[in-house]
């Protein structure tokens, strides 16, 4: 059995990019050690999509994610909760009212659609916000959110469509090369043939690396969400408070973040301080009184909700906090598209379609910028900012 493009990995990236590549023509195939498509981190996502970063080519990829989402209903018929709702990031602080300031000037000059708003106006979009101490934030309309599972299950459906083959509870357990060219893939249960693969295996990308020779600097952290019973919905956007908090009893953490589907149910992440690393997706008893917590006292309006269920999944991290997407030097054949950080489900579509057209050979003078950015070999020192 031979293929034009192996992916490895059928979730948040994988499936997305098998979409773009069989509609490019190529003969894919997706292998996913899992039962079916978003059985790992993706099912555990919350379902966040915005462009507003501060790295040109997260921006760039996820301009063309919402694009894709915002039009997926329309084009194909299928419902995948697309809200475009937009994202607000909160200044309770000067340190971070500056931040936010200084953000905004980078993303307007990508040609985004986000602006620094006063508290007025940050209350008028979040009723019943608590207005202690509030400065303002910055406000994206164009952002949105959409449901991980039903959205990478039409895409699913589509690439097969399309021609894509999938094979689950399948492992890959080794990349053939011969001499630096890939020439094919091993499994618990098959040897298939090709001259491309694609690392999009999340978490267990390292060890995909290893396996062709390649080290790449990507370690999963564990963060938890949940969500609630549905209400009547009362507020749009994703609410992101960047403030750090310390709690001496049920443990510290960094941002967290919440907005209410078309459901009406209301969904929410956090960024444990110190960040958690390995592979455990177990719950913990420490984060909903972590979170409840600290959604209270911003949004007193949430106090009588109740919590259906929670859960912990993992964010592939690299040093700088940006992905690690293309061709490596010494390999041909070999392109990664690992280290996503939490927002995989968010460059998912994008991203599919720059890496069909790194195998097509049909990169745009944009797309050569983005991949130097997202390079294995750039420069990892410095983090972009509210990553």
């Amino acid at each position: 059995m031979e293929y034009d493009v192996i992916i490895i990995g059928a979730g948040s990236v994988g499936v997305p990019t098998a979409l773009a590549t069989a509609g490019d023509s190529l003969k894919t195939l997706v292998i996913d050690s899992l039962p079916s498509v978003a059985q790992a981190d993706n099912k555990h996502a919350i379902g966040g999509i915005r462009a507003t970063h501060s790295h040109k080519g997260k921006i760039w990829l996820c301009q063309r994610s919402i694009e894709i989402f915002s039009t997926w209903e329309e084009k194909y018929g299928e419902d995948i909760w697309w809200s475009q709702g937009g994202y607000t990031f909160l200044a309770y602080t000067k340190e971070h009212e500056n931040l936010l300031k200084e953000t905004v000037q980078v993303q307007k000059g990508y040609g985004l659609n986000i602006n620094y708003v006063n508290a007025e106006r940050i209350k008028e979009i979040i009723p019943g916000i608590n207005e202690s101490g509030l400065l303002g934030g910055t406000y994206s309309p164009e952002d949105g959110n959409a449901s991980p599972l039903l959205s990478l299950h039409s895409f699913f459906r589509h690439s097969r469509k399309m021609g894509a083959d999938y094979r689950f509870n399948e492992k890959v357990i080794d990349i053939i090369r011969k001499k630096d060219e890939i020439v094919g893939v091993k499994t618990t249960k098959e040897t298939y043939k090709t001259s491309s693969i694609i690392n999009a295996a999340g978490a267990h990308a390292r060890e995909i690396g290893k396996m062709a020779g390649i080290e790449i600097p990507v370690e999963p952290e564990s963060h938890e969400a949940g969500i609630t019973e549905p209400v009547k919905n009362f507020f749009k956007p994703m609410i992101v408070d960047i403030r750090p908090y310390s709690d001496p009893k049920f443990g510290d953490s960094k941002n967290y973040y919440f907005y209410q589907n078309k459901e009406g149910k209301i969904i929410f992440c956090l960024t444990p301080n110190p960040n958690i690393i390995g592979t455990d997706r177990r719950e913990t008893s420490s984060f909903l009184p972590q979170i409840s917590k600290r959604m209270i006292q911003l949004l007193p309006r949430l106090r009588n909700i109740k919590i259906r269920r929670t859960w912990r999944g993992l964010y592939p991290m690299t040093p700088d906090g940006n992905p690690i997407v293309g061709e490596v030097n010494n390999i041909e054949g070999y392109v990664n598209a690992v280290g996503m950080c939490g927002q995989g489900f968010m460059l998912g579509p994008g991203l599919g379609e720059l890496l069909s057209r790194v195998l097509t050979e049909k990169l745009s003078s944009k797309d050569k910028e983005i991949l130097e950015s997202l390079s294995s070999e750039r420069d990892f020192g410095v983090e972009e900012e509210l990553k």
